[in-house]
């Protein structure tokens, strides 16, 4: 799952799945993502939500998602049969950093939805990126950062960090000002971000408290430790999210006309 968007101040009252419906259409009105839309890539896509939501708002795109999963890549084939775009959007079980625009061709757009922190070399994705879009394409993400920097992170911000790290598999998670560096020196332009942590904070919530209810214990049991244990690291998302050491970043970026 990714995060919903509840309103700009974190404030609007919306059932949680509809949340994360709302945060892919907040991320393109924000992120001037292109009215017609050929060819995307969805780079890091899980399961491959986001996938077909462009599909399915865009009929003439065909789409490509990544994941590092085999699991994931063949549950998301599958719920492209049953969306109707399984002849549109394929979803494959390799590393973004494979990719070659030689062989795959160009992109309109590139989605990185909550995919980005799991990728230590910020530059070398951005490279990436800009090297999968066709001129005057675009990239738009929205990525789990730490808070920007000076003053140097707390001891306390970084025993938050350290255990989300551990938990969840990541490397060190960097700034918002960070990201929008990595996108400059790539050779990006009109890049813009921002920080969406108090729109985001409340789908924590929502999901301790269905992490809680004893109907869905079976099946954290059945998912196993790793699972369980990114059950345990939400208390320190919401945590991280009070305060403050943990932002939810958003970049939008254009890849320069010849």
């Amino acid at each position: 799952m990714h995060h919903g968007y509840y309103g700009p101040d974190g404030k609007r009252k919306v059932e949680h799945r509809q949340a994360q419906l709302d945060m892919i259409e907040a991320m393109l009105e924000w992120g001037q993502a292109p009215t017609r839309l050929q060819r995307f890539l969805d780079a890091g896509c899980g399961v491959g939500g986001s996938s077909r939501y462009l599909a399915l708002k865009h009929p003439e795109a065909r789409g490509l998602g990544l994941t590092l999963s085999p699991v994931q890549a063949r549950n998301g084939q599958r719920y492209n049969q049953e969306a109707g775009v399984g002849d549109r959007v394929e979803i494959r079980a390799q590393d973004v950093f494979s990719l070659d625009p030689a062989a795959e061709g160009t992109f309109d757009l590139v989605w990185s939805m909550e995919s980005a922190e799991h990728m230590a070399d910020k530059e070398a994705l951005m490279e990436l990126f800009l090297a999968m879009l066709r001129p005057g394409g675009q990239l738009i993400m929205a990525t789990w950062c730490h808070r920007p920097v000076p003053p140097a992170l707390t001891e306390d911000d970084q025993r938050v960090l350290g255990k989300i790290g551990e938990l969840y598999h990541l490397p060190p998670l960097v700034s918002v000002p960070d990201l929008k560096a990595a996108a400059l020196k790539a050779g990006f332009t009109n890049v813009a971000t921002d920080d969406w942590s108090a729109a985001v904070e409340p789908f924590w919530g929502a999901v301790i408290s269905s992490g809680l209810d004893p109907r869905n214990w079976p099946g954290l049991i059945r998912a196993g430790a790793s699972t369980i244990k990114g059950a345990w690291a939400m208390k320190y998302m919401k945590e991280g999210f009070r305060s403050g050491a943990i932002r939810y970043g958003v970049l939008h970026a254009t890849k320069p006309a010849i």
